[in-house]
């Protein structure tokens, strides 16, 4: 694997400048297409549908992060590198994200597998595949669980690997890093986004979405133990993150994984990788990066992506023999 040469030798700054670092897809050569998919009776999610140039040599279903889209700039720049490689793209939109909070009368939650999982059997009663399924952050969660949860049956969808980024394994003890004072401005981001969606919510479906001490809330963790984990049955979020956390299903993934983390992510402390060693697994991989920040890993030189790049060049290597 190619190695990594840190644009940024700081977590902050790998993480502010990622996110802000202009990401092309070349939509010119490579238009999307919208597709809903009807997962439940009253839940449809959408995906933006991008094909190769050339032959399709694979499926890439890629999922954001929290309060993402498929207009988060990682989302982009792993399509354009998986394209350029033969690889057709589904920029996959968790409920509600997107422009899309019409199509479901729910949220969505660190955990929620179902309508990823529903997309993979449609593939795979379409006769394509192989598919690999990559996430960033919070869909990296949603990514590795799936995984865990199929196990051997994973390849019988036709699951060929898994790939993550700056993923908080343990929801509970990232949860309390981004609490930290030095973390407000990623902190205050994320609630602001997620009270201004769950006000929307309430608007459209006020017998459901009860907006009683949203107003009170201060951190991501108030937020899921006062309405995520209560719209969705767990009762409060020490249950939500117990149940959740993608380090529970990590011994279960029987097919090959690539996760991806930086050192110096200051959302995510380094002793939970350390702690889930998902490298017990041996289909599992660790790519641990001293510097990168949150779905940063932005590299000196012309491959600026690096964690795509990588990612890529992965997928292509655990390509089934034909």
């Amino acid at each position: 694997m190619k190695s990594f040469e840190p644009l940024f030798k700081q977590g902050d700054l790998a993480t502010i400048a990622a996110n802000f670092w202009p990401r092309n897809l070349d939509e010119a050569r490579y238009p999307g297409l919208r597709e809903l998919h009807r997962t439940e009776e009253r839940v449809q999610v959408m995906a933006v549908r991008h094909e190769p140039a050339g032959p399709v040599r694979g499926e890439l279903i890629v999922l954001h992060g929290l309060e993402g889209s498929h207009e988060s700039g990682y989302m982009k720049s792993m399509a354009q590198a998986a394209l350029e490689r033969g690889l057709r793209v589904h920029r996959l939109n968790m409920r509600t994200c997107g422009g899309t909070e019409g199509l479901a009368p729910t949220l969505y939650h660190a955990g929620l597998t179902s309508d990823l999982k529903w997309i993979v059997g449609k593939l795979r009663e379409e006769g394509r595949g192989p598919v690999f399924l990559a996430g960033y952050s919070l869909g990296g969660n949603v990514v590795l669980k799936l995984a865990g949860e199929l196990g051997e049956r994973a390849p019988e969808l036709g699951i060929a690997g898994v790939v993550s980024v700056s993923t908080p394994l343990d929801l509970m003890a990232c949860c309390l890093r981004m609490q930290e004072k030095r973390n407000f401005v990623y902190s205050s981001k994320f609630i602001d986004r997620l009270k201004a969606r769950y006000r929307r919510r309430a608007a459209e479906f006020p017998e459901v979405f009860p907006l009683d001490g949203l107003d009170e809330v201060k951190s991501v963790l108030e937020f899921d133990d006062r309405f995520t984990s209560k719209a969705f049955g767990f009762g409060n979020a020490e249950r939500y993150y117990a149940t959740q956390s993608s380090q529970n299903f990590l011994e279960g993934i029987a097919v090959p994984g690539l996760l991806i983390h930086a050192a110096d992510d200051p959302l995510i402390p380094v002793w939970v990788y350390e702690k889930a060693n998902p490298e017990k697994n041996r289909n599992l991989r660790l790519l641990m990066t001293r510097h990168g920040g949150h779905v940063g890993v932005l590299a000196r030189g012309g491959k600026r992506f690096w964690a795509e790049e990588i990612a890529t060049d992965w997928i292509l290597g655990n390509l089934p023999a034909s």
